[in-house]
């Protein structure tokens, strides 16, 4: 394992020195983040069938790129504890306030869901919910107890909240011991405060090392173009490795709505490559690297 940043720079000596400007942003997006819109029989099949079990996904919620490619080959990011957020973050398109009552039928309802689909692999995220004592950490317990009791032989990731690095909340979760725990670091420390005012940047490093420290492989995930410093991105990545995450995924920021944050810049696909290269050298086991690249992209590979 590299011990600092400077080191990791100094042995990262195949790459190629990007020296390009740094472009003007503009509503106009380059041609490397254009996708088509979404449609096909199967992701309105699947929508369908969320929709008659009062089920959500991040995929829609999060307006995430990738929706048409991942619905139309079966696979979809399964969101509990309702679809409302108690938090506000800055970069996020999922609705945000007053949560409605838990549905007590979710877990199973998810579980059911995933049965009809014929899943192998599954991933479920959640909102958070911190007017509860707990964050939402028993129906997390109780949703992958039940996905698991209906679906013998799948794998499971579980993208979880920080539930404000409360270990015994988020040992619920790990004594499910899901297949992969995904906590998202989202960005650098120094953007915190406006990125995700109400978390903090050493609850998502508490939370990666203890799941870590109970044998759980561990994944997390960066947005790039909010305005952090290269210097920053991979002093977070060594971090992370100090903390023994297995696999990260690295992709664009993009504004969902003109609330949000703006975005600071549109990385280039080839210094995306480059902090892949950087991340395996590092000791990641994975790195997803890409403009298009979120949490959940080819998720089936990462077990």
């Amino acid at each position: 394992m590299y011990k600092d940043t400077e080191a990791i720079i100094e042995n990262v000596f195949t790459l190629p020195v990007i020296q390009q400007e740094m472009p003007i942003i503009t509503n106009r997006r380059p041609e490397w983040l254009k996708v088509k819109a979404p449609g096909g029989e199967t992701y309105a099949h699947l929508k369908s069938m969320m929709r008659s079990k009062s089920l959500h996904t991040v995929c829609e919620e999060a307006k995430c790129p990738n929706i048409s490619e991942c619905w139309n080959a079966g696979t979809a990011t399964f969101m509990i504890l309702g679809d409302t957020c108690t938090r506000s973050c800055g970069f996020c398109a999922v609705k945000t306030g007053r949560p409605m009552q838990l549905d007590e039928h979710e877990p199973l309802h998810v579980a059911e869901a995933i049965q009809q689909m014929n899943l192998k692999h599954a991933v479920i995220t959640s909102v958070n919910r911190d007017e509860r004592a707990d964050g939402g950490a028993s129906i997390w317990a109780e949703t992958i107890n039940k996905v698991k009791e209906l679906n013998p032989g799948l794998t499971i990731e579980v993208l979880i909240p920080d539930f404000k690095g409360k270990m015994e909340n988020l040992q619920k979760v790990i004594d499910t011991r899901p297949d992969v725990l995904n906590h998202n670091t989202e960005t650098v420390p120094s953007l915190y405060k406006k990125v995700r005012p109400q978390g903090k940047y050493h609850w998502t490093l508490s939370v990666l090392k203890e799941c870590k420290s109970q044998g759980l492989r561990t994944k997390t995930g960066i947005m790039l173009g909010l305005g952090e410093e290269k210097t920053e991105l991979l002093q977070v990545m060594q971090d992370l490795r100090e903390v023994g995450v297995n696999v990260l995924t690295l992709g664009q920021y993009l504004q969902p709505t003109k609330n949000h944050l703006p975005v600071d810049r549109f990385v280039h696909p080839d210094e995306f490559n480059e902090y892949r290269e950087i991340g395996l050298q590092m000791g990641f086991d994975i790195v997803e690297s890409g403009p298009l690249v979120r949490s959940s992209y080819h998720a089936e590979r990462h077990i």
